[in-house]
């Protein structure tokens, strides 16, 4: 599979909550996962964070997914059931190697998620 199609599995498979299936799409070793305020050296800890909101969870909507060689960038609509955060814009820029996802890093207004964390975010560094 082309890199934009992986990630493209791997936002699908997120969408749906099928998080034992997006894991198979990410790298055991050496995977990194950034945003504006939290960090995760392992798949596992990432998606255990994605289970953890999966409650408020309505939809992923994909608008925009490209894709330069192994890197592929989408903007992505998370939207909630929780009033207090509604929606939020992501802009997600993924690297890609040996048809394995080795890299997030997510960009996204971090005070709305930290607001309804009440300020205890997690992180494994």
């Amino acid at each position: 599979m082309q890199p934009k199609d992986i990630v493209a599995q791997f936002i699908a498979d997120i969408q749906a909550q099928r998080f034992d299936e997006a894991k198979t799409l990410l790298v055991a070793e050496g995977f990194e996962y950034v945003g504006p305020n939290m960090r995760f050296l392992r798949p596992d800890d990432m998606l255990s964070y994605q289970f953890g909101m999966a409650a408020i969870q309505k939809d992923l909507v994909v608008r925009q997914l490209s894709a330069d060689g192994e890197h592929v960038f989408a903007i992505l609509d998370y939207q909630t059931h929780f009033k207090p955060i509604g929606d939020v814009r992501l802009a997600v820029w993924f690297r890609v190697r040996s048809d394995k996802i080795q890299t997030v890093e997510a960009f996204y207004n971090a005070a709305v998620v930290e607001n309804m964390l009440g300020g205890s975010l997690p992180s494994t560094s």
